[in-house]
């Protein structure tokens, strides 16, 4: 018999989403994502291009990596829909309010956890209006860090004080 203990509901889903993110065609990152609510997964998500179109991991090169593009900055040049974005492309909207969304990235050259990630400015908006209520990320096997969607609206990062609003 078996004396390990049981996993925790939110690492539970964190490992579901870290299984989706091996599906990912990124050759950078391999994020995976999945949405839950009411103890149910609504709908799963990971990096790849759109539907039709060639991945990166088929054509063997990135163009942001080929450019030396850093982490976070023109996500234009990227093939892939993230895996976010998957994921709320996949779920009915009635079904994702209150929700939470998990993620967990992996490398994509070593295939280690890599904790330091969550949704780019775009993936937050798309989060924000699908009416997903938090977000978790994996920062390591056992751990991950919480955002509140809330915070992101109340704290909106895209207004400068100039814009006069």
């Amino acid at each position: 018999m078996d004396n390990k203990p049981r996993v925790d509901k939110i690492n539970y889903y964190l490992d579901i989403s870290q299984t989706v993110a091996e599906r990912a065609t990124c050759l950078r990152r391999k994020f995976g994502a999945i949405i839950v609510n009411n103890d149910e997964i609504i709908s799963t998500g990971y990096v790849g291009a759109p539907r039709g179109r060639v991945n990166c991991s088929d054509l063997g090169h990135c163009m942001r990596e080929k450019l030396n593009i850093p982490k976070g900055q023109r996500y234009e040049l990227c093939r892939s829909v993230h895996a976010e974005a998957n994921c709320i492309i996949s779920a009915p909207r009635t079904l994702m309010i209150g929700s939470t969304l998990y993620l967990a990235c992996l490398d994509a050259k070593t295939g280690e956890l890599y904790g330091d990630v969550e949704p780019c400015s775009m993936c937050k908006r798309l989060i924000i209006n699908a009416g997903i209520a938090q977000v978790i990320v994996r920062t390591t096997p056992s751990e991950y860090k919480v955002f509140n969607v809330k915070d992101w609206v109340d704290n909106d990062s895209s207004l400068s004080e100039n814009e006069g609003y």
